[in-house]
């Protein structure tokens, strides 16, 4: 295989633009399904065309039902629809490929009989075997053996009791196309072996439902990744044979997607943590976060620019924009990206998403917003714009206001902040409860605890801020790291921040 990295020979896209997205239901979702997902239904969206969502669910060994539906709960929690496909109908129903079995043994019979593909007898041990002899490489491939069997031959398998497996013929000669990404593609003649459409027992394979699927349900731009490039050629030849039997319109437009690399420069394996789309999910990305990092796995909006919106995202997609050069996933990158999505909800918008997670560590009663209770939406209310601008992930707000939620007299501190406890730490708790006892309830405020605190702690005890508000931040929250300190004074209220200070005392004294 050659291949030319030249923008000319990225063909136009065409008018009436048909892509499909069509996962094989095996495992839960992972990173690089998603972008494969998101880059066909950004370029429809871009290009006003038609999104395909079919199920390849014809490995009854490893597809499963829970996997399915993992993929529709993927994808709508991203917001990636669909027009034509499962769940939704269309003009080529079925979607799911389980239920084609009759379409592709009728495709089968028609290459058979027009020419296109053959019965082949041989087991892979007779194909190794003749390759030994042969003076090439055991695992070199398939000779063509079968090609050529004579009838009287093929009686005599069948008479052993073999079953065929069908096999496309391949040309000789070099097959070529433009592909949508990479440029101008050759594989020379003979690279690519005659292969097998049907098994043996009647099954069909991939390397027959793709392409018959793809031709029937019209899709006229094929984008997936790098690691199916191998199979284009293949694929090439098949539509082909499909056009000249008036089952394929046209050829489709194809582009290969760079792989996707974790840790170590490695494939990023679908067994890997950070490939796993529920677990950040999990972890507190937000759809916004999430989809616009991926679309950074191999595109770009613009110089020096990685955050933007899913509708920029759209406005300026292009399949040939997007570099050939394998993406790194970069964790902390997609972290920092979701930071900035988060930081652009509205307040609301991110109460209302962050309640789950607090739900899930049992610090609110519900994780619906109307559910709650009046002291629950009070509290989150004030504490949403001190949260907001400091975490990264939904995942880290429980930690940020379950102190303020809390109505415990006493929080235990976190390890990290008990290390921030020094010496003077009794004594400062000591001061501060004194300085704070005579505050009036309608003087709680921000500003006048901040003053209040400042006066007796930095200004008249002599101590460093640091020294100074350390030990009351660990008291009001248990935490190293918390919402502001005065903000979070004020929100829990004047008799429950004194009895934290003075329990915390208590504790070190």
């Amino acid at each position: 295989m050659s291949q030319e990295q030249d923008n000319t020979a990225k063909p136009e896209l065409p008018a009436d633009l048909r892509v499909r997205f069509c996962p094989s239901p095996t495992g839960t979702p992972h990173v690089g399904m998603v972008r494969t997902a998101l880059f066909n239904w950004a370029q429809a969206r871009h290009s006003g065309g038609k999104m395909v969502f079919r199920i390849e669910d014809t490995d009854a060994a490893r597809d499963s039902e829970e996997s399915y539906e993992q993929i529709i709960d993927a994808l709508r929690w991203l917001g990636l629809d669909w027009d034509e496909g499962v769940e939704v109908g269309g003009p080529y129903a079925p979607y799911r490929q389980s239920e084609r079995g009759d379409i592709y043994r009728d495709v089968a019979a028609k290459l058979l009989e027009a020419g296109y593909a053959y019965e082949s007898y041989s087991t892979s041990e007779e194909i190794e075997a003749r390759n030994l002899a042969a003076g090439r490489p055991k695992a070199f491939g398939y000779d063509g053996y079968d090609r050529s069997l004579s009838e009287e031959q093929k009686a005599t398998f069948q008479a052993e009791g073999r079953k065929p497996a069908l096999r496309i013929k391949m040309p000789d000669e070099d097959i070529a196309f433009d592909d949508l990404i990479r440029g101008h593609i050759e594989f020379k003649a003979g690279s690519v072996p005659d292969y097998v459409i049907v098994r043996p027992n009647g099954d069909p394979l991939y390397t027959l439902t793709n392409p018959v699927d793809d031709a029937l349900m019209r899709i006229n731009v094929v984008l997936r990744g790098e690691d199916l490039l191998s199979s284009t050629p293949r694929q090439v030849i098949l539509y082909r044979y499909l056009m000249e039997l008036g089952i394929a319109k046209e050829m489709p437009l194809f582009g290969h997607m760079p792989y996707v690399m974790g840790e170590g420069k490695k494939k990023l394996s679908k067994r890997d943590p950070e490939s796993n789309l529920f677990l950040h999910r999990e972890n507190g990305f937000i759809p916004e976060g999430l989809l616009n990092y991926l679309a950074l796995l191999g595109w770009s909006i613009g110089p020096d620019r990685d955050v933007f919106s899913i509708s920029e995202l759209i406005e300026h997609f292009d399949i040939r924009d997007v570099k050939a050069n394998p993406a790194h996933f970069d964790i902390d990158k997609a972290t920092a990206i979701n930071a900035e999505h988060i930081r652009m909800l509205e307040p609301q918008d991110f109460i209302n998403r962050s309640l789950p997670y607090l739900k899930r560590e049992g610090l609110v009663s519900a994780d619906a917003w109307n559910e709650l209770s009046a002291r629950e939406r009070e509290v989150l209310s004030a504490a949403a714009p001190l949260v907001q601008p400091r975490v990264r992930l939904l995942g880290e707000v429980a930690g940020m206001v379950g102190s303020l939620l809390s109505q415990d007299d006493y929080l235990e501190p976190e390890a990290d902040a008990r290390k921030q406890l020094k010496e003077s730490a009794a004594a400062v708790l000591e001061l501060a409860s004194q300085a704070l006892s005579p505050v009036a309830e309608a003087d709680w405020t921000t500003d006048n605890l901040h003053e209040v605190l400042t006066k007796a702690l930095v200004d008249d005890g002599g101590y460093k801020p640091r020294l100074a508000f350390g030990p009351v931040r660990v008291a009001v929250s248990g935490r190293r790291v918390s919402p502001p300190l005065f903000e979070s004074m004020e929100i829990i209220g004047k008799d429950t921040t004194l009895r934290r200070l003075d329990n915390l005392h208590q504790h070190l004294a």
